[in-house]
């Protein structure tokens, strides 16, 4: 059942403040959307998943389940942590990768959990490499190459060094090569086609290994962006990997909240902490159970509106901890009672444009939406 058919409120208990439902049919069916624009570049291109930072806030274990599922194969998370409580839902086949490398100290850990760190480091490589031959059997690896964006990985002379002495990497299995585009999501930036000519340029003296650059945006620029494994991450959610055109992602979240109470104020009555806001007219307002301790921003009290019913409500007033006001005037009488939900997220109030409304990006109003709400998840 789609987000958009019905509220989505099964399972839901009837104290929940809030819901925030998950389409899991809709992530899986961004996933092939995504593969299928990799298979330009040629049908055996792999796509992975990143579900890093407990699935971009929407649950890595039900989102990688029902990835895995699908045929998804090649996971990506930050650190230890999670990639070990992954690593224990998923089938033995899929690899989980760790994007920060392996910990100092915790390389025996990470070997034990049948994991795969990405090495961003000459030190990286130096101890996996240890951690190896002291357990005398080869462990998987894949190995970063920054190409412009100065965050992680090997920088031009460390790689210069092992195409040098591949002896280096005695003992990894080396499962791959990668680099990260600083800004595939700019459409006409010429800076992707650079960091990809300095990453082959790269490939091209190193041992022979699949290689991987593209995430959600640049899968839809160039097809050499493509190579042999592309990582979407934020698409996978339904935001937008291509902003100067329409979403080409199905929506997956859902989040509302519950109306607690709804009053009419007459002209000039203030609304919230500060009467920042005070009514131009006569206004029926509701308050609704979601705060910024919820992951809804403050700046949205500026900006921001729900709807009701279908009608637009403007949020009015400052945003509180747990608690938020709307001027629900436009909204028929016969649906505004205590106990409805508003749409803070969904087919009437795209994702994209919440984060515009609060000066931010999609991935920041994910990965903060709260742990209070009451998660449902749907299909897969």
């Amino acid at each position: 059942m789609g987000l958009s058919e019905t509220v989505p409120t099964g399972g839901a208990p009837a104290t929940a403040g809030a819901v925030l439902a998950v389409d899991l049919d809709a992530v899986v069916g961004n996933w092939r959307t995504l593969r299928t624009h990799a298979h330009r570049a040629g049908p055996t291109v792999e796509c992975g998943a990143v579900v890093k930072a407990d699935g971009y806030g929407l649950g890595a274990g039900p989102v990688a389940q029902a990835l895995a599922r699908a045929g998804c194969r090649t996971f990506f998370v930050a650190d230890l942590e999670e990639a070990a409580s992954l690593r224990a839902t998923l089938p033995e086949d899929v690899r989980v990768l760790l994007l920060h490398g392996p910990a100092m100290g915790a390389e025996r850990e990470l070997a034990a959990h049948n994991l795969t760190p990405v090495l961003n480091t000459p030190d990286d490589i130096a101890r996996w490499r240890a951690t190896a031959m002291a357990l005398g059997r080869p462990l998987p690896a894949m190995i970063h190459i920054d190409t412009g964006m100065n965050r992680l990985g090997l920088t031009a002379s460390d790689a210069d060094r092992l195409a040098d002495d591949p002896a280096l990497l005695t003992g990894l299995e080396l499962q791959g090569w990668m680099s990260h585009l600083a800004s595939a999501d700019v459409a006409g930036d010429g800076m992707a086609t650079e960091q990809d000519s300095r990453f082959r340029a790269h490939l091209a003296r190193l041992p022979r290994a699949p290689a991987s650059l593209a995430a959600s945006s640049g899968i839809f620029r160039e097809d050499r962006l493509l190579h042999n494994l592309v990582r979407p991450g934020a698409a996978l959610y339904g935001v937008n990997p291509t902003p100067e055109a329409p979403n080409p992602m199905a929506p997956v979240v859902r989040l509302l909240g519950r109306v607690l109470q709804v009053r009419e104020v007459p002209a000039g009555a203030a609304v919230g902490y500060g009467a920042t806001y005070r009514t131009a007219a006569p206004a029926r307002l509701a308050t609704i159970a979601v705060g910024y301790a919820d992951g809804y921003f403050r700046a949205l009290g500026s900006s921001g509106h729900v709807t009701i019913a279908g009608a637009r409500a403007p949020v009015v007033g400052r945003i509180s901890m747990d608690l938020l006001t709307v001027d629900a005037t436009r909204v028929p009488a016969q649906a505004l009672v205590p106990g409805v939900f508003a749409e803070l997220i969904g087919p009437d109030r795209p994702l994209d444009d919440v984060a515009a409304d609060a000066g931010t990006i999609a991935y920041e109003i994910l990965t903060g939406l709260g742990r209070r709400f009451c998660r449902v998840y749907q299909g897969a």
